[in-house]
């Protein structure tokens, strides 16, 4: 039997795919471009809680009717497990902070890699593995309480096998997710990251069903979805199957910030413009549902 077309969903953007950090000026100028290509969600991440102030995002947004995702940032010294008490301290109050920053703009959600810094990496074996994932949820325990007296969801983001060693696949990330309140935390899933470490993409969608939290879609290689070699219409059906029904975030990143394209390894332009990014992506998903 043919699978019908996905199930038609809100499409967000990550500010991320022009500039790093945001501004409140810059985000104006952004929500504004976006908004008038028919863009439903923009996602603003936080990388310090003092870079936008979230009373004037939400009037922004509220301006161009835009809906909001927000993404957390595990930048150095930002750490929950394997560290000390200080740097755990201080950044369950970073992610609290974001927490509030969400709740104040409207958002429902805040994901990323809530467990430690972006390029940690060390060796695990099976038992040191449990002991970490136990360790994490007693540390991201209080901040799930904060989220969810805001009624938030903190979405934990799998990230590849280069970025940390901690949580690279879905499995793994339902190992975390099942030790905490099971309405205050769920997956974030992004499409790059599992295209490195899933098997079957859509058989991980599957197995994480019901605790999705939030999409964020690029292609192959961080470039618009749509100029890639992934199967979207499947996976966009494997998220239907799954019962997700929130927005799709295209997620890229810029090179002419230094900082943010070594991070993210953009070491050459991936679409003739960074409006390219965003455009040539929301065109080719709004094709892939019912208009």
């Amino acid at each position: 039997m043919a699978r019908t077309r996905p199930h038609a969903r809100p499409i967000g953007v990550n500010t991320w795919v022009w500039t790093s950090p945001l501004t409140d000026r810059s985000l104006e100028e952004i929500a504004a471009r976006v908004a008038g290509w028919g863009f439903d969600v923009l996602e603003l991440p936080v990388e310090s809680v003092d870079d936008w102030d979230p009373r004037h995002a939400a009037a922004v947004l509220a301006d161009h009717g835009l809906g909001a995702s927000v993404s957390l940032v595990m930048g150095p010294g930002r750490e929950l497990v394997a560290t000390d008490p200080s740097t755990v301290s201080a950044t369950q109050d970073y992610l609290r902070r974001v927490v509030d920053a969400a709740h104040a703009i409207g958002a429902r959600v805040i994901g990323g890699p809530a467990y430690a810094s972006v390029g940690r990496t060390w060796r695990l074996d099976p038992v040191e593995r449990e002991a970490a994932y136990d360790e994490l949820a007693d540390h991201l325990g209080p901040v799930v309480e904060h989220a969810r007296g805001a009624g938030i969801t903190v979405g934990i983001e799998p990230l590849n096998r280069y970025e940390t060693s901690l949580v690279n696949t879905v499995d793994q990330a339902l190992e975390v997710v099942r030790r905490l309140p099971e309405d205050g935390v769920g997956l974030m899933l992004d499409v790059y990251h599992m295209n490195i470490e899933e098997t079957d993409l859509q058989a991980a969608i599957a197995r994480a069903g019901d605790r999705i939290a939030h999409v964020q879609v690029c292609g192959n290689d961080r470039g618009a979805p749509g100029t890639d070699h992934l199967d979207w219409p499947a996976l966009l059906g494997a998220l239907d199957d799954a019962g997700y029904d929130g927005p799709l975030v295209i997620e890229s990143f810029t090179a002419d910030n230094a900082t943010i394209a070594t991070a993210a390894s953009i070491w050459r332009p991936l679409a003739r413009t960074q409006d390219a990014i965003a455009t040539d992506g929301l065109a080719f998903l709004r094709g892939l549902m019912p208009s």
